[in-house]
């Protein structure tokens, strides 16, 4: 039987996005794709609360009939499996933090001004996005050829499971006030965190990442090179090989 692995997605909200990883995981795991409250085929609604995810995975792990698997978070995702390995640890078998904002993260300057008017500044967001990851592309498919492929799947993923920049703008507001080293000191289970290059990732800085291999205790670390912040889905069979290594030293 394939052991149960929650795959918890970035603020954007949708397991979509992550289908090469779900896929390159699922042939020894056995995936749960976790949406945020709000998405399509979730039940559950933020209330105000960050504390609410808690109750949110706790609710997708009893539609699966899993009582206890691998949390793994992916970016601001991975706020979310911090605090649940912190808040359940009955039922975190293992963490697992992937390009995961730092544990004192605070909205930058630019991303407050996004978040005053998520929707209208939207296209501005995503232009920029699109910017911050072309540098990392060229390193991770050095055949321009490639990197259109890659692009070309990537976006179809997005534009058939749109980000809601109105959800994306509660959940950051959510995390923004919280003390996430508090919840590094509560963690009990084997951890595990993954970064790409430093110069690679421009979302979510690896020096930011890196503090919770110092802050958790008994965290490993795992570098994911040739990628920055979409290593998860630029480089899954190697993303996936490292969690399944991950788990067979447990």
């Amino acid at each position: 039987m394939k052991p149960p692995l929650v795959l918890i997605p970035g603020i954007q909200g949708r397991w979509e996005w992550m289908q090469p990883a779900i896929d390159e995981l699922a042939k020894e795991w056995r995936v749960i794709p976790c949406p945020l409250p709000g998405e399509p085929g979730t039940q559950s609604r933020v209330n105000g609360s960050f504390d609410s995810f808690v109750d949110h995975v706790d609710g997708v792990l009893d539609a699966a009939a899993v009582e206890r698997a691998v949390i793994c978070g992916v970016s601001f995702g991975g706020l979310i499996a911090l605090r649940y390995a912190a808040r359940r640890p009955r039922r975190t078998e293992a963490l697992i933090l992937v390009s995961t904002p730092g544990p004192r993260w605070k909205l930058k300057p630019h991303l407050q001004r996004y978040m005053k008017w998520p929707t209208l500044s939207s296209p501005l967001f995503f232009a920029g996005a699109f910017g911050r990851f072309w540098p990392e592309l060229r390193v991770t498919y050095p055949d321009v050829r490639e990197r259109v492929r890659f692009c070309a799947a990537a976006m179809s993923r997005v534009l058939a499971a749109p980000a809601i920049p109105s959800r994306m703008s509660r959940r950051a507001k959510l995390a923004e006030p919280e003390r996430f080293e508090c919840d590094c000191a509560l963690v009990k289970a084997p951890t595990l965190v993954v970064t790409g290059e430093r110069d690679l990732d421009r979302v979510v800085t690896y020096d930011e990442t890196m503090d919770y291999v110092s802050l958790i205790d008994g965290a490993r670390f795992q570098l994911l090179d040739h990628t920055g912040h979409l290593g998860i889905i630029s480089a899954p069979e190697r993303f996936a090989s490292i969690v399944s290594r991950f788990y067979c030293t447990l």
